[in-house]
């Protein structure tokens, strides 16, 4: 049976906790099915992560109730390679389902291709411990794209890859990730992992990035929508393009 391991997601939520500053994420309650990160953000307290959605969809259904009946608003994600039947899961739980097109990808990234920015575009890297953010400016000095990466082990986790609106269509987007791989593979990271938004797929398939599951978002207890954040979980702005 076709399934995305869970050690993989485990790798790539360690990563993501490391990026974010996070505290480390924490077994939920029904041992195994997933891990729970404190997120502290209004409208995203709290995140849950399923580890087993394709090996054993009963977890999913155990996540979902759980997350119903939270008193913090509470986001569910679920990499999968059924996301129709997660959806349908979600859905019987009385989730809001806020995503149903993010893709779980990796890459090796000794073999990223790399690409540098175009005039008068300059970057500017900064690493402090597993962390590296780069940034890139234009010719007055204002951010028009920037990125993170967390190494941890073998592992590099990509997050948080945005570009302003002002500066899209103008490879930055590829120059970003390039800048990002390169920082990770000199801190001895070997695979490059990601969750990306639907159009940062397109982005990042043209670049060796690998899909390895769908994932779906979903939010519980319901609630008015007014004010909330749109579910960010490191790929680019829905506009965002190369």
């Amino acid at each position: 049976m076709a399934k995305i391991e869970s050690e993989l997601i485990r790798r790539w939520l360690n990563g993501w906790t490391v990026a974010r500053d996070l505290p480390e994420a924490e077994p939920v309650e029904s041992a195994g099915d997933g891990l729970r990160s404190k997120c502290d953000q209004p409208g995203r307290e709290v995140e849950v992560f399923a580890l087993r959605a394709d090996e054993e969809p009963e977890s999913v259904a155990r996540l979902a109730a759980a997350v119903a009946a939270a008193r913090q608003t509470t986001w569910l994600t679920v990499p999968t390679l059924r996301p129709g039947t997660v959806e349908a899961v979600v859905g019987a739980a009385g989730l809001e389902l806020l995503h149903r097109s993010e893709s779980f990808m990796t890459t090796d990234l000794a073999e990223h291709p790399q690409h540098a920015p175009a005039a008068p575009y300059e970057c500017e890297v900064r690493t402090e411990g597993p962390v590296t953010v780069v940034s890139l400016h234009d010719s007055s000095g204002e951010v028009a794209a920037r990125g993170t990466i967390a190494v941890v082990g073998a592992d590099a986790i990509a997050d948080r890859i945005e570009t302003d609106a002002a500066h899209r269509r103008r490879g930055l987007g590829r120059a970003m990730m390039s800048a990002l791989a390169e920082a990770a593979v000199a801190q001895g990271a070997r695979t490059g992992l990601l969750i990306a938004s639907e159009e940062g797929r397109r982005l990042y398939s043209c670049l060796g990035w690998r899909h390895e599951a769908d994932v779906l978002i979903a939010r519980g207890p319901v609630a008015p929508s007014v004010g909330l954040p749109p579910p960010d979980g490191g790929g680019l702005p829905a506009a965002s393009g190369a």
